[in-house]
């Protein structure tokens, strides 16, 4: 009788999770969806390189699922694949008792990425990091660092991060289930995940693909604290620039001023299993577009 019931379980939670996959708008997501049946450990705190080249955007570091559980995927800086491109980084989100990642995009706007306090722009709701003014992208240094010698269009402004701050001092790393992020996507959330939109780049994807094939990145190995944090730019390129853990694989000192990044810590149980869901939905931006920090 157990076995059946387990066998019951599995099965409603499968038909659940279908359903859920259902109900994601088809031009909000392209990649591969997984699901795992433990959370991912909490996120770690860093210092942000700064920014090398005018119009290159923070892709921030976030916990991925391999062959050997969760490894992390350096922060990193990475160019913008057309003008007035915004990023919204990828999330893990509860669902039918599974932890379900939702992959990041490219976008006009940056959408619902499950409240998740990132830090650097992406503080829970929408990128107060900068905005695009005609062909040139704006960064806000009250809350991203860049190469001033190199990067003069610059500005300060303190409030729109105020503004968008989820509080999560834990730095909780996944929306919903035991000890999760609560907040639900505003209806400004909602109407950007409907927009067109287009999948990582090839560096950005070759960047977790070399960050998955070092043991040395996963929980397994370093307990949840990785020492390669961040990168000025993606692994897979060459001639790094000198910043937190750029380019040298060498561990990064603790930010001593960190961004508040909601509840409980997160709980780890369960065996270790995950699925992977396919999905092979791919939009083209549109290039006239222009996208605003909010």
């Amino acid at each position: 009788m157990r076995i059946i019931g387990a066998v019951r379980a599995k099965s409603m939670r499968v038909m659940l999770f279908a359903l859920f996959l259902c109900s994601i708008p088809a031009s909000s997501w392209a990649g591969v969806f997984i699901s795992v049946n433990f959370a991912p450990p909490v996120l770690p705190v860093y210092v942000q390189p700064p920014c090398p080249e005018p119009g290159w955007m923070w892709t921030p570091g976030y916990w991925a699922y391999g062959p050997d559980g969760y490894y992390w995927v350096p922060g990193t800086w990475v160019p913008a694949p057309y003008e007035g491109a915004l990023w919204t980084p990828g999330y893990w989100g509860w669902s039918a008792g599974l932890y379900v990642w939702h992959p990041g995009y490219w976008g006009p706007h940056v959408g619902y990425y499950g409240g998740v306090n990132y830090g650097f722009g992406y503080m829970g709701i929408g990128f107060v990091g900068g905005a695009w003014h005609g062909h040139d992208f704006a960064y806000n240094t009250a809350v991203v660092n860049v190469n001033k010698t190199v990067i003069h269009n610059t500005y300060i402004d303190k409030t729109v991060v105020n503004n968008t701050t989820i509080v999560n001092n834990n730095h909780v790393a996944y929306n919903g289930g035991p000890g999760g992020i609560n907040h639900q996507p505003t209806p400004q959330e909602n109407t950007y995940s409907h927009e067109q939109h287009t999948a990582a780049t090839q560096a950005q994807t070759q960047h977790e693909n070399t960050a998955r094939a070092d043991k040395n990145a996963y929980a397994s190995h370093n307990g949840g604290h990785p020492t390669n944090m961040a990168m000025t730019k993606p692994m897979n390129t060459q001639h790094h620039a000198t910043g937190s853990g750029a380019g040298s694989g060498k561990g990064n000192v603790s930010n001593p001023t960190p961004p508040k990044l909601n509840q409980a810590q997160p709980q780890e149980h369960g065996s270790h299993q995950a699925t992977q869901h396919e999905s092979h939905e791919s939009h083209q931006p549109k290039n006239d577009q222009h996208g605003h920090s909010r």
